[in-house]
Order: structure tokens, then sequence, then C-alpha cells
């Protein structure tokens, strides 16, 4: 370990003699390498420290809280230890957990997620769970921008519908391939498109986590998104709002009459959509919050025949 302040200190003495008398340093304990995780984390501006310390360290040694809690003071493996060393300094300098450990969870499931991929979160969850209140069996589903596919196969693994994801990036596509065999989907299917470009049929619903973040505020975002995060998952153009719109305007000739259009938005961004969506035929239109009070969903139904 690093000679600096905070330097793990041992319980004991933090050398030995070896065999033929050389002085070597003793292994230390998970609580002494937990700490010296959190510190060097905070140190380096990393937030959530003390969180993403215990996550590589569950990551690397595959021990729980409650082992933890009984065997804290025992030593920690040498070998667990310089790849734990290693994984912290790649966190120190912001790369985000997730790409670390190659996993992100959401909606109850463990996706595959690397840097060609944006990293699931909790707000997008909303998006789930409002589609998850307009789903009828039989239903196929188009997922536009899917990226680690991890909206589309949340909702097949919970109903009996079928579905497609699309996305720019064959990368990304090849992620989503590996998350529908981790999670254990049927039904799901891929197709590299530009948008709408090589989409064909129609929907009963169509959901879509876009890029929504303007251009201008992207050098805003903390290190780890900005620097890490594929740019094209979060880059919405001048305002935020050209892939809402687009995504918005074409889904109608791709949604069956009476087809839902579900799309993740902005904070900020929900009385523009609503009347973009209203003005552009879409009845029962409705901007859904997330549990912070933030605008995160815009829905909006076609007209039933």
């Amino acid at each position: 370990m690093p000679d600096r302040k905070t330097e793990i200190k041992a319980d004991h003495n933090t050398e030995n003699k070896s065999e033929n008398g050389q002085c070597a340093e003793t292994s230390h304990t998970y609580q002494e390498w937990l700490h010296y995780g959190k510190t060097l984390l905070q140190e380096q501006g990393v937030a959530d420290a003390e969180t993403d310390a215990w996550l590589l360290m569950e990551y690397v040694s595959a021990i729980t809280r409650v082992y933890y809690a009984m065997h804290g003071r025992e030593k920690m493996d040498e070998a667990e230890a310089q790849t734990y060393e290693g994984l912290l300094k790649k966190r120190a300098s912001h790369i985000p957990v997730q790409y670390i450990t190659g996993e992100a969870w959401f909606y109850g499931y463990s996706f595959r997620v690397t840097p060609d991929v944006l990293i699931p979160r909790l707000d997008t969850e909303v998006l789930v769970e409002q589609a998850e209140l307009r789903i009828l069996p039989g239903m196929n589903i188009l997922d536009m921008c899917t990226g680690s596919g991890c909206i589309l196969l949340s909702i097949l693994k919970r109903h009996s519908v079928s579905g497609v994801g699309a996305d720019l990036s064959e990368r990304a596509l090849d992620v989503a391939r590996s998350n529908q065999k981790r999670i254990g989907v049927r039904g799901a299917s891929w197709i590299r498109s530009d948008l709408f470009q090589n989409i064909g049929g129609t929907f009963s619903m169509i959901v879509s986590n876009p890029p929504y973040i303007a251009s201008a505020e992207i050098e805003t975002l903390s290190p780890e998104v900005r620097d890490y995060e594929p740019r094209q998952a979060l880059d919405g153009r001048a305002d935020g709002l050209y892939f809402e719109k687009t995504i918005a305007g074409e889904a109608r000739k791709h949604l069956k009459p009476g087809g839902w259009l579900l799309l993740e938005i902005g904070c900020g961004q929900g009385i523009e959509m609503r009347e973009y969506l209203a003005g552009a035929g879409y009845q029962e239109v409705e901007i859904i919050k997330d549990l912070g009070g933030n605008d995160r969903v815009a829905a909006g139904r076609t007209e039933n025949v």
C-alpha cells in the first residue's frame, strides 16, 4: 500500500521477521482496507465513497455484510487485497463503479454494463413501472435507444409480451444480447437502427430513454458521467429535446391504434413535451414525476379506430 497519511494501520506491529531475517509487512484486515478505501475515495472527491469502497470489496472478496460484521478483523487475502487496491485507484480516477465491476442492478435484476452503454439508473425504473401499468398480454413492444436492454428485458421478464430493442450502436446491442441470456428472457430481438430507419411494422407500445441532456450542459456533469458514459447516449442536442420530439413525431407511424408511447424525459421538460405530444395528436397525454418530484416520463396514446 502507498506511504500516505491515509495508509492502513495494522492492529499490531506492521513488520514481522521472516525466516531469513528480512522484514515483511503484515497483511491488513477487512476493516482496515475498507477504511483505507473510503478515505482514498473521499480525498479524491468521489461521491458515496463509503458505499463504493464496500461494493468493490464485496466484488473482490465475495463477502456479505453479515460476514464482514463477524470477520471484519480477520486478515484479507493478499491477492485479493492487491486487486482491491487496484480497483480503488480506478474508482479514485472517477471511473464509475459499475464499469469497474461490469454490473449494474436495475428493477431487481443484475445487468452487464460496459462503457458502450449508459449505466441503468433508479429514475428509469419509473418508465418501466408506467409501462407495466399499461401492458396487456400479447403486446409487442419497441424499445428505442435500448442500450443495455434493461428496460425491455425488465418488462419481458415479468409479462407475457414480446419486444424489439433498437440502437444505433452495435456494441450496445451486443451488451443487450448478453443481458438477454443473463436475465433469462425469451421473446426479445435486436436491431441496429438510427431511430426508426430500419424499423418495420407496428407496435402496441414504444418505450424509450433517449438522450435528453442539452449539449451545453454535458460539461457540467460529474466526471463519472461526462468522461466515461457514452456521449451519444447523453447528448440531446441544443435544447435536449431533439430525440424526444423526433421519436414522438415518428412513433405514430409505428404504433397500432390505441398504442402507447412512453418517453423518459429530463427535469423541467414536462410542460414542453406535454404540449408537443398533444399537438402531435396523442391522447391521454400525461407527465409522470419520479420520487424526487421531477418530470420523468411523458406518456401519450394514439387514437383508437
